[in-house]
């Protein structure tokens, strides 16, 4: 449907530079858009006007919730806190299986139907108790500086942010995209170029730099998630590969979810994936000595709950979202061995 300019509000930019053809280039992410004057790029909320990029979903949500941290998911992060969540429109990569299309594949400004200020965010995020704000729903590297604002106030008012991202960003902006998070989720969705290509319409090479970039220039607590599609990503080869480069990369203390794929979007063809599958990865990841390995997307208390890695108790019981017993001590160690548990609160 034809848009309508007029709804837009033009934030300045600063990511992108002007080519000798008289466009201009994003350089915000590896898609690197090239746009003449009224484009707009893949992430649709990015736009070349009167010859810049400017951001045209500031201030502007697609719709809040207050939910559990672990939904996420956050397993390890200030565990049984809430956290308000809210995002935008748009995404940054086209993935035939999103689970989240109606927004991330968003091409109506009316979608954004919210206004909302950093101030008015972190305020209603105190209303209701919320410890974080959660920039999710659609991938907050797109709306970068909308998630910049809201973070630094938040900061500065005693509130964490969080981000759930595809951790799809170049170097330069990520550096100040995650100067004031304090924790992510970064989907990663599989551990193939070819996968990533033809499936995502992206690189899976900017990820790891940016999960590298986490780990070791970095205090911002991250997870992982793993989304397994049968046939698609999910063979014991690629996960073994996924598992050791993690182990080698980024220790194994990093908590990994595997979470089952559900038909949707442009896979409707493809069959939901079992609980033997999450299962055999989740075998896999642990032979490789990591701590911490849930099974997501699924009702399943054991392979939602943390157990200590030296002594095997449970430490935190986890009934889908909801934290159902919390066995750790003051300082975040077993009760029955001592062991410190790698927990963020």
């Amino acid at each position: 449907m034809p848009h309508d300019d007029s709804q837009d509000n033009f934030h300045k930019t600063y990511y992108w530079h002007r080519l000798d053809d008289g466009r201009v280039c994003c350089d915000l992410c590896p898609q690197h858009c090239t746009l003449r004057e009224g484009k707009r790029g893949n992430c649709y909320v990015r736009m070349c006007h009167q010859g810049e990029i400017s951001l045209v979903s500031y201030g502007r949500s697609s719709g809040f919730a207050i939910d559990p941290i672990e939904k996420k998911p956050l397993y390890h992060f200030y565990p049984g806190s809430q956290v308000l969540s809210f995002g935008t429109a748009g995404c940054n990569l086209s993935c035939d299986f999103c689970q989240n299309w109606r927004i991330s594949k968003s091409r109506e400004m009316a979608t954004l139907s919210c206004w909302a200020s950093p101030e008015e965010i972190v305020a209603n995020a105190k209303r209701y108790g919320c410890q974080s704000i959660a920039f999710t729903y659609n991938d907050p590297v797109i709306f970068m500086e909308y998630a910049v604002d809201v973070s630094r106030y938040a900061q500065s008012q005693g509130l964490k942010s969080v981000v759930v991202s595809a951790g799809y960003i170049c170097a330069q902006p990520r550096v100040e995209f995650f100067k004031y998070i304090d924790a992510a989720n970064i989907d990663l969705k599989g551990f193939t170029e070819s996968f990533y290509k033809k499936h995502c319409h992206g690189s899976l090479q900017p990820v790891l730099e940016t999960l590298q970039y986490l780990k070791k220039e970095t205090p911002v607590w991250f997870e992982l998630t793993n989304l397994l599609i049968p046939d698609e990503n999910d063979s014991d080869q690629e996960i073994h590969n996924m598992c050791a480069w993690i182990v080698a990369n980024l220790g194994v203390d990093i908590p990994l979810h595997f979470t089952a794929f559900h038909p949707d979007f442009k896979m409707l063809n493809k069959d939901k994936t079992g609980m033997a599958t999450l299962l055999r990865a989740r075998d896999i990841a642990m032979s490789y000595g990591m701590h911490y390995v849930y099974c997501g997307n699924v009702n399943d208390i054991e392979t939602n709950s943390t157990y200590c890695f030296k002594c095997h108790q449970p430490l935190i019981i986890r009934d889908r979202f909801m934290i159902t017993a919390n066995r750790l001590s003051d300082n975040n160690r077993c009760p029955f061995c001592g062991t410190a548990c790698a927990i963020n609160a």
